[in-house]
């Protein structure tokens, strides 16, 4: 008997172990099958429209599609293989036309729009007044009232706009999986720690080649360009980094031109007078101008302490005897004038961050701040060894979620750190609750024979980070699945998850597994006290390419795709480039910006979003000082901040939301506080 599609399956997570390319065309063709014929159902529905009938409904056949193709792409994103890959680009175009026509289907508009006009839809209160309403606008803005013409040429171009994002994204993944340099001479990779080349010679050992193997994953770049005193060497890795995908055969200049384009035309459709106008209307910051009138204006403020750190790096650049600070340089001179002025190594803080005293904290954290309780419970439908499944539960004891977590780079892994929902649960009528699903990853440095996967601050950080946002998703208590979770406007979504790196500056959170991995002694007091003066270092050189990639997003989505007509590539890469120069110390500087590689904005769904790291900045430095102000393990205030905003989704407007919890509107001042200090003479 032939075994079942494992994309159909009906069980308790999905299996992922089983999901081969082999599934994926005829999986994701029934899933939309069944999805039209629920589509078709809904829309000639003879019985007069209800909330529960319509609204209820359109929720449920959503979610049920939504989460039957979320394991093929998430594997594309962890486990790609060419099979894999080829089956789900033949049928991405009909996953983008399914999503499409639900919002333009003339049926199950005509029923929206009658169930707006019933009396009950105008008694609705709360939740359901939000949700209907929210509900009208995410139709409209899909262009629900357009005419066929204009309607039929939008599910073109959205089709199109999935295809060539998806392409950007796997050029990225291809161009960086092909690149590597092989050392052969030890000397060249002077100052590198001995961690790293370890895993340099791993690496030749496991391609059948003698001496030290060099690649494009960050494990593998940070180290090079951090420590290595071979100055050819870090402009070797630098260029390959920055510069891929601007040629050959994984070259994204084209694609850049007409992913624009098509954007813009998205939004010409729409009405809208340009992509930031349409991504931005129901979101915090409401429009084009406003989003770039904050960057502009934190810019302004950051400014100073920019050129104050610039002149430190060239000056550091000077005393080590380089020529002039080029692009390569900074990590290097950076790291350098760090270890100078603060006796700090990221390297030498490793071997008191082991990732598993460092999870076992942040459980413990969540237990002691917010009541929730995460105990690992091993499951066998994973897609590769490395990965671990965990339970989440409440202080009640009600199973909140599940989620796994799969941390090491791997060629067929993309790159950077992500949390991907797979399932929304939430309380349900009969009073009981289905727990969520979802799945956080990242690409640490992975861990070497008998030593245990050892991590940086930084990573540290990033691990909190994705934490927050599975928090985010397994908390949610809102009884309408797309109002709750991380359903949000994108420029709050970043709150839960930055507010959670706040723990890992306080010394008495850090005392909960910032232990050595060895002695199990604690992170001692003077190397804590040097890593918390040294927070702010280079503050005004980090915040500003923060604004730099927001601002350019922002212009490049606004002005210049407003006069796209007859540009390309050589055409946006000069501007830019030269866009980038505000940014930067020297024009060379602005030659190696990523746009070719920046998945964020061209595959990941931050376009004309990328501010919203700052925004969402912003809001967290300035709760997490309640936390500050009545103890940041204070189980009250935690949960307090699961009630106000973890747990609530969009039930409400996020400005209602950080009321409820801090008491008043944010202030920008504790961002700049926290990260810049005083103002530089």
């Amino acid at each position: 008997m032939t075994e079942p599609n494992p994309l159909l399956a009906e069980a308790p997570r999905p299996l992922f172990h089983r999901i081969r390319g082999e599934h994926v065309e005829p999986g994701v063709r029934e899933v939309l099958r069944r999805g039209r014929e629920r589509l078709e159902r809904l829309a000639s529905d003879p019985a007069p429209p209800t909330f529960d009938n319509t609204l209820g409904a359109l929720d449920d056949l959503t979610r049920w599609v939504a989460e039957r193709l979320t394991p093929a792409s998430h594997l594309l994103s962890v486990a790609e293989t060419p099979e894999l890959r080829s089956a789900y680009n033949a049928v991405l175009p009909e996953i983008s036309q399914f999503w499409t026509r639900l919002t333009l289907h003339e049926g199950l508009w005509a029923r929206l729009r009658a169930y707006e006009a019933s009396d009950e839809a105008k008694g609705l209160q709360g939740l359901r007044k939000r949700h209907l309403e929210k509900t009208m606008l995410e139709f409209r803005r899909s262009g629900a009232d357009l005419p066929p013409d204009d309607r039929a040429r939008l599910e073109e171009v959205q089709v199109e706009l999935s295809t060539l994002q998806q392409r950007f994204g796997e050029h990225v993944l291809d161009a960086t999986a092909a690149w590597e340099l092989l050392i052969t001479d030890e000397a060249r990779l002077e100052g590198i720690p001995d961690a790293p080349r370890r895993r340099y010679r791993a690496a030749a050992e496991a391609s059948g080649r003698e001496g030290w193997l060099l690649s494009l994953d960050y494990p593998s770049v940070e180290p090079v360009l951090k420590y290595a005193v071979d100055r050819p060497l870090r402009k070797a890795v630098f260029e390959a980094f920055t510069t891929r995908c601007r040629q050959g055969e994984h070259d994204n200049r084209q694609l850049l031109v007409e992913i624009l384009r098509l954007r813009t035309e998205q939004a010409g459709l729409l009405g809208y007078d340009g992509f930031p106008d349409y991504v931005l209307e129901d979101r915090m910051a409401r429009s084009e101008a406003r989003a770039r009138a904050f960057e502009a204006d934190l810019a302004e403020r950051a400014r100073p302490y920019w050129k104050r750190d610039v002149a430190r790096l060239q000056s550091h650049a000077s005393e080590l005897g380089l020529d002039r600070l080029r692009p390569w340089d900074v990590s290097f001179v950076s790291e350098d004038l760090r270890r100078k002025e603060y006796e700090l190594d990221d390297e030498a803080l490793r071997p008191w961050f082991p990732l598993d005293r460092v999870e076992a904290g942040l459980w413990e954290l969540a237990r002691r701040v917010f009541g929730l309780t995460v105990e690992e419970h091993p499951v066998e439908e994973v897609w590769h060894p490395d990965v671990r499944h965990f339970d989440l539960r409440d202080e009640d004891g009600t199973h909140l979620g599940s989620f796994y977590t799969d941390w090491f780079p791997r060629k067929e892994k993309r790159q950077g750190a992500w949390m991907n929902d797979f399932r929304s649960g939430g309380p349900r009528a009969d009073g009981g609750f289905d727990p969520h699903l979802g799945v956080i990853c990242g690409n640490f440095t992975p861990p070497e024979g008998d030593r245990p996967a050892l991590l940086t601050h930084r990573e540290v950080e990033t691990l909190f980070h994705e934490f927050g946002h599975l928090l985010h998703h397994s908390t949610s208590r809102v009884p309408i699945r797309s109002r709750g979770g991380l359903n949000v406007a994108w420029d709050w979504v970043e709150l839960p998850s930055q507010i959670m790196e706040n723990w890992t500056w306080e010394r008495p959170a850090l005392d909960l597994f910032a232990r050595h991995h060895e002695t199990g002694e604690p992170l001692p007091d003077e190397l804590f006290e040097r890593m918390r003066r040294a927070r702010r270092f280079m503050g005004g050189w980090q915040m500003m390419r923060q604004l730099s990639f927001g601002t350019v997003d922002l212009e490049l989505h606004g002005p210049w795709a407003r006069e796209i007509d007859g540009a390309g590539p050589d055409e946006l890469m000069a501007w830019v480039r030269n866009r980038f120069v505000e940014f930067s110390p020297d024009p060379e500087f602005a030659q190696y910006h990523i746009l070719t590689s920046f998945t964020h904005l061209f595959s990941g769904g931050y376009a004309a979003g990328y501010y919203s790291y700052l925004w969402s900045e912003v809001l967290e430095a300035d709760a997490f000082s309640r936390f500050r102000d009545e103890g940041i393990f204070n189980r009250e205030t935690g949960r307090a901040y699961v009630e106000s905003i973890l747990s609530r989704g969009d039930s409400d407007d996020p400005e209602v939301l950080f009321r409820a919890f801090l008491g008043r509107d944010p202030d920008s001042q504790a961002l700049l506080d926290r990260n810049l200090g005083p103002l530089p003479a």
